[in-house]
């Protein structure tokens, strides 16, 4: 196993509704049933629901970038069940800075406050155990919906990058980026805690 770029960045989130699990081989199967809606990756650079193949080619990423220590993804069960993904990644702990990115849900849970308590965990564990002091998101700026749970997040819109990305059909994507800075997280923190209740 290979030294992680951020040690204690995979670490096992629990909260009341989700558990995000550091990504393993065995949670191939459950993320394949859950990845099979197209509407999943209609704004991602992947498709994991076109083949078995695909989806292969995806969790193969996921899991190396897993063993290389370079990104730290997650299985988010609720329940029983996993029913996505999300992960750290970019991480640069010499700036105490790292993105959370690849977030996708089976749409069963969208709505349901999943991603809210996710974010809350990942966004807890980074600020207050891994000692970051800025978080960033990124989206498809066109991506609406994913702008507007971002933005919902408590996070600041910082720009648009144009021409950042490749899509898989060739055309070039704009990003939106975000972030969420520590002196921003106390009042982020209540706020997400409220949503969910807390």
């Amino acid at each position: 196993m290979a030294v992680s770029r951020w040690p204690g960045a995979a670490a096992r989130l629990a909260g009341r509704r989700v558990v995000l699990e550091p990504l393993r081989d065995e949670h191939a199967a459950e993320l394949y049933l859950a990845a099979q809606d197209r509407r999943i990756w209609e704004w991602l650079d992947a498709d994991a629901s076109a083949s078995p193949e695909a989806f292969g080619a995806w969790f193969g990423q996921a899991a190396d970038a897993a063993r290389s220590g370079e990104e730290a993804p997650f299985a988010v069960r609720a329940g029983t069940a996993v029913v996505g993904t999300t992960r750290y990644l970019a991480l640069a702990p010499e700036h105490r800075r790292l993105e959370i990115g690849w977030t996708w849900y089976a749409p069963s849970v969208w709505g349901t406050g999943v991603n809210v308590e996710a974010k809350l965990l990942l966004l807890r564990h980074a600020f207050e155990t891994l000692g970051a002091r800025r978080v960033e998101f990124k989206t498809d700026a066109r991506n609406e919906r994913s702008r507007a749970a971002i933005a919902a997040l408590g996070a600041q819109l910082e720009g648009v990058f144009r021409k950042h990305m490749v899509l898989r059909d060739g055309g070039a994507r704009d990003s939106a980026y975000f972030s969420i800075v520590d002196d921003d997280w106390p009042a982020v923190r209540q706020r997400l805690q409220s949503r969910l209740g807390y």
